[in-house]
Protein backbone atom coordinates (compact mmCIF):
# COMPACT_ATOMS: atom_id res chain seq x y z
CA UNK A 1 0.00 0.00 0.00
CA UNK A 2 0.96 3.71 -0.69
CA UNK A 3 2.79 5.45 2.20
CA UNK A 4 1.43 8.93 2.93
CA UNK A 5 4.64 10.80 3.16
CA UNK A 6 5.64 14.81 4.30
CA UNK A 7 8.55 14.13 1.98
CA UNK A 8 10.25 17.56 0.77
CA UNK A 9 10.71 15.29 -2.69
CA UNK A 10 9.24 17.18 -5.58
CA UNK A 11 9.28 16.68 -9.24
CA UNK A 12 12.09 18.41 -10.04
CA UNK A 13 10.94 19.63 -13.40
CA UNK A 14 7.99 21.18 -11.80
CA UNK A 15 9.99 23.09 -9.09
CA UNK A 16 12.09 24.47 -11.52
CA UNK A 17 9.84 25.70 -13.80
CA UNK A 18 7.19 27.07 -11.19
CA UNK A 19 7.93 30.74 -10.56
CA UNK A 20 7.82 31.11 -6.66
CA UNK A 21 4.41 33.65 -6.63
CA UNK A 22 5.54 35.86 -9.04
CA UNK A 23 4.70 39.84 -8.12
CA UNK A 24 1.40 39.79 -10.58
CA UNK A 25 -0.71 37.04 -7.96
CA UNK A 26 -3.32 38.69 -6.17
CA UNK A 27 -2.89 39.77 -2.59
CA UNK A 28 -3.60 36.49 -0.65
CA UNK A 29 -5.33 39.02 1.57
CA UNK A 30 -8.23 39.23 -0.41
CA UNK A 31 -9.05 35.66 -1.09
CA UNK A 32 -10.56 36.18 3.02
CA UNK A 33 -12.56 39.17 2.59
CA UNK A 34 -16.04 38.97 3.13
CA UNK A 35 -17.49 41.25 5.03
CA UNK A 36 -17.97 44.11 6.67
CA UNK A 37 -17.84 47.30 4.18
CA UNK A 38 -16.18 47.12 0.72
CA UNK A 39 -14.80 50.16 -0.32
CA UNK A 40 -12.59 48.96 -2.92
CA UNK A 41 -9.91 51.57 -2.93
CA UNK A 42 -9.39 51.56 0.74
CA UNK A 43 -8.50 48.16 0.22
CA UNK A 44 -6.13 48.85 -2.67
CA UNK A 45 -4.25 50.87 -0.31
CA UNK A 46 -4.42 48.48 2.63
CA UNK A 47 -2.24 45.87 0.40
CA UNK A 48 0.84 44.70 2.38
CA UNK A 49 4.04 44.66 0.54
CA UNK A 50 4.28 41.28 -1.59
CA UNK A 51 4.66 38.50 0.57
CA UNK A 52 8.37 40.16 1.60
CA UNK A 53 8.89 36.96 4.21
CA UNK A 54 7.11 34.41 2.26
CA UNK A 55 9.41 34.60 -0.61
CA UNK A 56 12.78 34.45 1.10
CA UNK A 57 11.35 31.65 3.22
CA UNK A 58 10.15 29.58 -0.32
CA UNK A 59 13.27 29.71 -1.66
CA UNK A 60 15.98 27.83 0.14
CA UNK A 61 19.52 28.38 -2.10
CA UNK A 62 19.63 24.50 -2.05
CA UNK A 63 16.41 22.62 -3.16
CA UNK A 64 16.62 20.27 0.12
CA UNK A 65 15.37 16.58 -0.78
CA UNK A 66 13.87 14.57 1.81
CA UNK A 67 13.05 11.64 0.36
CA UNK A 68 10.72 10.45 3.31
CA UNK A 69 10.95 6.79 2.29
CA UNK A 70 9.68 4.70 5.69
CA UNK A 71 13.00 2.93 6.41
CA UNK A 72 15.20 5.82 5.77
CA UNK A 73 18.69 5.90 7.65
CA UNK A 74 19.36 8.58 10.55
CA UNK A 75 18.18 11.83 9.35
CA UNK A 76 19.11 13.81 12.71
CA UNK A 77 22.36 15.38 11.81
CA UNK A 78 20.91 17.65 8.98
CA UNK A 79 17.33 18.44 10.62
CA UNK A 80 18.95 21.48 12.63
CA UNK A 81 19.41 23.51 9.45
CA UNK A 82 16.40 22.28 7.64
CA UNK A 83 13.95 23.66 9.35
CA UNK A 84 14.06 27.46 9.26
CA UNK A 85 12.80 29.26 12.39
CA UNK A 86 9.86 31.31 12.85
CA UNK A 87 10.83 35.61 12.18
CA UNK A 88 10.78 37.59 15.08
CA UNK A 89 7.42 38.01 16.51
CA UNK A 90 6.52 39.79 19.84
CA UNK A 91 3.95 37.86 21.80
CA UNK A 92 3.32 40.93 24.69
CA UNK A 93 -0.18 39.75 25.35
CA UNK A 94 -0.58 35.85 24.88
CA UNK A 95 -4.45 35.89 24.95
CA UNK A 96 -4.74 38.88 22.40
CA UNK A 97 -1.88 37.52 20.46
CA UNK A 98 -3.28 33.89 20.08
CA UNK A 99 -6.66 35.16 19.03
CA UNK A 100 -4.99 37.47 16.43
CA UNK A 101 -4.74 36.36 13.21
CA UNK A 102 -1.47 36.02 12.14
CA UNK A 103 0.63 39.41 10.49
CA UNK A 104 0.05 39.53 6.33
CA UNK A 105 3.07 38.27 4.65
CA UNK A 106 4.60 36.90 7.97
CA UNK A 107 4.67 32.93 8.31
CA UNK A 108 4.25 31.97 12.03
CA UNK A 109 5.93 29.24 12.67
CA UNK A 110 5.31 26.43 15.81
CA UNK A 111 6.03 23.50 16.74
CA UNK A 112 3.18 21.01 18.60
CA UNK A 113 4.89 18.61 21.18
CA UNK A 114 2.41 15.51 22.47
CA UNK A 115 3.44 14.83 26.05
CA UNK A 116 1.61 11.25 27.25
CA UNK A 117 3.67 10.84 29.88
CA UNK A 118 1.91 10.14 33.32
CA UNK A 119 -0.57 7.95 34.33
CA UNK A 120 -3.74 8.26 31.85
CA UNK A 121 -1.71 10.16 28.94
CA UNK A 122 -1.49 7.86 27.51
CA UNK A 123 -5.46 8.18 26.46
CA UNK A 124 -5.46 11.68 27.11
CA UNK A 125 -1.75 13.12 26.26
CA UNK A 126 -1.34 16.59 26.47
CA UNK A 127 -0.34 19.41 23.48
CA UNK A 128 1.63 22.28 23.64
CA UNK A 129 2.34 24.88 21.19
CA UNK A 130 5.23 27.32 21.20
CA UNK A 131 7.12 29.17 18.43
CA UNK A 132 9.49 27.72 16.86
CA UNK A 133 12.17 30.14 17.68
CA UNK A 134 15.46 30.31 20.26
CA UNK A 135 13.11 31.44 23.08
CA UNK A 136 10.26 28.29 22.12
CA UNK A 137 8.09 31.24 23.43
CA UNK A 138 4.93 29.13 24.94
CA UNK A 139 1.49 30.01 23.55
CA UNK A 140 -1.35 27.43 23.88
CA UNK A 141 -2.14 23.91 25.37
CA UNK A 142 -4.73 21.50 24.85
CA UNK A 143 -6.34 18.22 26.08
CA UNK A 144 -8.97 15.98 25.88
CA UNK A 145 -11.86 16.02 28.23
CA UNK A 146 -12.34 12.68 30.37
CA UNK A 147 -16.48 11.92 30.51
CA UNK A 148 -17.20 13.71 27.45
CA UNK A 149 -19.68 11.73 25.05
CA UNK A 150 -17.83 13.52 21.96
CA UNK A 151 -14.40 14.34 21.53
CA UNK A 152 -13.84 17.62 23.47
CA UNK A 153 -10.54 19.13 23.88
CA UNK A 154 -9.86 22.41 26.06
CA UNK A 155 -7.31 25.23 24.53
CA UNK A 156 -5.32 27.26 27.61
CA UNK A 157 -2.92 30.00 27.74
CA UNK A 158 -1.73 28.07 30.77
CA UNK A 159 0.39 24.36 30.23
CA UNK A 160 -0.25 23.92 33.74
CA UNK A 161 -4.42 24.85 34.06
CA UNK A 162 -6.49 22.66 31.84
CA UNK A 163 -9.61 23.43 33.42
CA UNK A 164 -12.55 24.76 31.98
CA UNK A 165 -13.59 27.14 35.16
CA UNK A 166 -10.03 28.74 35.14
CA UNK A 167 -9.00 31.96 33.33
CA UNK A 168 -6.81 30.29 31.33
CA UNK A 169 -9.36 28.51 29.32
CA UNK A 170 -9.12 30.34 25.57
CA UNK A 171 -11.28 27.79 23.03
CA UNK A 172 -12.07 24.41 22.50
CA UNK A 173 -12.52 22.07 20.06
CA UNK A 174 -15.50 19.52 19.79
CA UNK A 175 -16.70 16.94 17.73
CA UNK A 176 -19.53 15.18 16.63
CA UNK A 177 -20.34 12.00 17.95
CA UNK A 178 -18.96 10.23 14.64
CA UNK A 179 -15.75 11.93 15.03
CA UNK A 180 -15.57 13.02 11.28
CA UNK A 181 -16.79 17.09 12.21
CA UNK A 182 -15.16 19.02 14.74
CA UNK A 183 -16.32 22.99 15.61
CA UNK A 184 -13.60 26.02 17.37
CA UNK A 185 -14.69 28.35 20.05
CA UNK A 186 -12.98 30.74 21.64
CA UNK A 187 -14.07 31.00 25.21
CA UNK A 188 -16.89 32.91 24.91
CA UNK A 189 -20.71 31.98 26.86
CA UNK A 190 -22.51 29.08 25.61
CA UNK A 191 -25.74 30.59 23.58
CA UNK A 192 -27.63 29.32 26.72
CA UNK A 193 -26.33 32.33 28.79
CA UNK A 194 -26.01 34.99 26.53
CA UNK A 195 -26.67 38.69 27.70
CA UNK A 196 -29.39 40.69 26.11
CA UNK A 197 -27.15 42.38 23.32
CA UNK A 198 -25.43 38.56 22.86
CA UNK A 199 -22.23 40.50 22.68
CA UNK A 200 -20.59 37.53 25.29
CA UNK A 201 -21.58 34.63 23.21
CA UNK A 202 -18.63 32.73 22.35
CA UNK A 203 -17.70 32.98 18.79
CA UNK A 204 -17.17 29.84 16.43
CA UNK A 205 -13.74 30.29 14.79
CA UNK A 206 -13.19 27.41 12.40
CA UNK A 207 -14.85 24.38 11.63
CA UNK A 208 -13.52 20.89 10.28
CA UNK A 209 -14.76 18.21 7.99
CA UNK A 210 -12.53 14.76 7.75
CA UNK A 211 -14.23 12.95 4.41
CA UNK A 212 -14.22 9.35 5.36
CA UNK A 213 -12.00 7.71 3.01
CA UNK A 214 -13.76 5.23 0.79
CA UNK A 215 -10.34 3.44 -0.34
CA UNK A 216 -10.46 2.19 3.97
CA UNK A 217 -7.35 4.18 5.09
CA UNK A 218 -4.81 3.83 2.35
CA UNK A 219 -5.01 7.06 0.24
CA UNK A 220 -4.43 10.67 1.44
CA UNK A 221 -7.41 11.89 3.96
CA UNK A 222 -9.27 14.87 2.76
CA UNK A 223 -10.38 17.62 4.80
CA UNK A 224 -12.36 20.69 4.90
CA UNK A 225 -11.75 23.27 6.77
CA UNK A 226 -14.50 26.31 6.69
CA UNK A 227 -13.31 29.95 8.86
CA UNK A 228 -15.06 32.90 9.06
CA UNK A 229 -14.11 35.54 6.29
CA UNK A 230 -12.31 38.93 7.17
CA UNK A 231 -13.60 42.65 7.27
CA UNK A 232 -12.25 45.18 5.03
CA UNK A 233 -9.88 45.71 8.15
CA UNK A 234 -8.41 42.36 8.10
CA UNK A 235 -10.47 41.57 11.54
CA UNK A 236 -12.32 37.59 11.57
CA UNK A 237 -15.90 39.37 11.38
CA UNK A 238 -17.40 37.28 14.39
CA UNK A 239 -19.58 34.74 13.73
CA UNK A 240 -21.51 34.30 16.96
CA UNK A 241 -24.36 31.36 16.58
CA UNK A 242 -27.61 31.26 18.52
CA UNK A 243 -27.97 27.70 18.15
CA UNK A 244 -26.37 24.55 16.35
CA UNK A 245 -28.22 25.22 13.40
CA UNK A 246 -26.55 28.42 12.90
CA UNK A 247 -23.12 27.68 13.06
CA UNK A 248 -20.32 27.07 10.63
CA UNK A 249 -20.87 23.74 9.90
CA UNK A 250 -24.87 24.44 9.17
CA UNK A 251 -24.01 27.24 6.78
CA UNK A 252 -20.94 25.04 4.99
CA UNK A 253 -23.71 22.24 4.69
CA UNK A 254 -26.61 24.70 3.22
CA UNK A 255 -24.21 26.50 1.01
CA UNK A 256 -24.80 29.64 3.14
CA UNK A 257 -21.47 30.83 2.66
CA UNK A 258 -21.72 34.78 3.38
CA UNK A 259 -18.96 35.46 5.46
CA UNK A 260 -17.32 32.28 5.66
CA UNK A 261 -14.86 30.96 3.76
CA UNK A 262 -13.72 27.53 2.72
CA UNK A 263 -10.19 25.79 2.54
CA UNK A 264 -9.06 22.45 1.85
CA UNK A 265 -6.33 20.67 2.30
CA UNK A 266 -3.75 20.39 -0.77
CA UNK A 267 -3.87 16.83 -2.19
CA UNK A 268 -0.46 15.47 -2.08
CA UNK A 269 0.61 13.99 -5.68
CA UNK A 270 1.66 10.38 -6.32
CA UNK A 271 5.29 9.77 -7.12
CA UNK A 272 6.14 6.35 -8.50
CA UNK A 273 9.92 6.50 -7.92
CA UNK A 274 9.16 6.70 -4.26
CA UNK A 275 5.83 4.64 -3.97
CA UNK A 276 4.35 7.14 -2.08
CA UNK A 277 2.12 10.28 -1.93
CA UNK A 278 4.16 13.38 -1.63
CA UNK A 279 4.10 17.08 -0.73
CA UNK A 280 6.29 19.84 -0.63
CA UNK A 281 6.69 21.14 2.91
CA UNK A 282 9.88 23.07 2.21
CA UNK A 283 11.93 21.68 5.00
CA UNK A 284 9.55 21.58 7.71
CA UNK A 285 8.54 17.88 7.66
CA UNK A 286 10.64 15.36 7.91
CA UNK A 287 8.80 12.02 8.75
CA UNK A 288 5.80 10.38 6.92
CA UNK A 289 3.07 10.93 8.32
CA UNK A 290 -0.70 9.98 7.20
CA UNK A 291 -0.65 13.54 9.88
CA UNK A 292 0.94 15.54 7.24
CA UNK A 293 -0.82 18.25 5.68
CA UNK A 294 -1.33 21.79 3.81
CA UNK A 295 -4.40 23.82 4.22
CA UNK A 296 -5.15 26.34 1.36
CA UNK A 297 -8.13 28.44 -0.46
CA UNK A 298 -9.12 26.84 -3.82
CA UNK A 299 -8.35 30.21 -5.70
CA UNK A 300 -4.77 30.01 -5.20
CA UNK A 301 -3.03 26.77 -4.21
CA UNK A 302 0.75 27.76 -3.38
CA UNK A 303 -0.57 30.45 -0.83
CA UNK A 304 -0.71 27.80 2.11
CA UNK A 305 -2.60 29.10 4.90
CA UNK A 306 -1.55 26.19 7.17
CA UNK A 307 0.73 23.51 7.36
CA UNK A 308 1.51 20.43 10.02
CA UNK A 309 3.46 18.01 9.82
CA UNK A 310 5.54 15.34 11.60
CA UNK A 311 9.50 15.64 12.96
CA UNK A 312 10.12 13.32 15.18
CA UNK A 313 7.45 10.82 17.52
CA UNK A 314 6.13 13.06 19.33
CA UNK A 315 7.12 16.29 17.87
CA UNK A 316 5.35 18.33 15.02
CA UNK A 317 5.80 21.71 13.36
CA UNK A 318 2.81 23.90 13.09
CA UNK A 319 3.25 26.80 10.29
CA UNK A 320 0.32 29.13 9.86
CA UNK A 321 0.00 32.57 7.90
CA UNK A 322 -2.62 35.39 7.52
CA UNK A 323 -6.02 35.27 8.27
CA UNK A 324 -5.37 32.17 10.38
CA UNK A 325 -4.83 32.48 14.64
CA UNK A 326 -2.89 30.45 16.87
CA UNK A 327 -6.06 29.14 18.20
CA UNK A 328 -7.38 28.24 15.01
CA UNK A 329 -4.36 26.69 13.46
CA UNK A 330 -3.73 24.47 17.20
CA UNK A 331 -7.15 23.36 17.49
CA UNK A 332 -7.03 22.66 13.97
CA UNK A 333 -3.57 20.20 14.08
CA UNK A 334 -5.73 18.99 17.57
CA UNK A 335 -8.30 17.35 15.66
CA UNK A 336 -6.18 15.44 13.05
CA UNK A 337 -4.67 13.67 16.33
CA UNK A 338 -8.15 12.23 17.44
CA UNK A 339 -8.61 9.02 16.61
CA UNK A 340 -12.03 7.98 15.31
CA UNK A 341 -12.43 6.53 11.45
CA UNK A 342 -11.63 9.99 10.17
CA UNK A 343 -8.18 9.52 11.11
CA UNK A 344 -5.74 6.80 10.12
Amino acid sequence: PPVITGSDEEDDSDASTKPIRSGKKKNPASLFQTGGDPPKEKKAKKKTPPKAADSEEETPETPQKNSNRKGKGKKSKKVKEERPPSPVIEVDNLEEFVLRPAPQGVTVKCRVTRDKKGMDRGLYPTYYLHLDNDKKVFLLAGRKRKKSKTSNYLISVDPTDLSRGGDNFIGKLRSNLMGTKFTVFDNGANPDRANSDWSNVRQELSAVVYETNVLGFKGPRKMTVIIPGMNSDNERVPIRPRNDNDGLLMRWQNRNMDNVIELHNKAPVWNDETQSYVLNFHGRVTHASVKNFQIVHGSDPDYIVMQFGRVADDAFTMDYNYPLCAVQAFAIALSSFDGKLACE
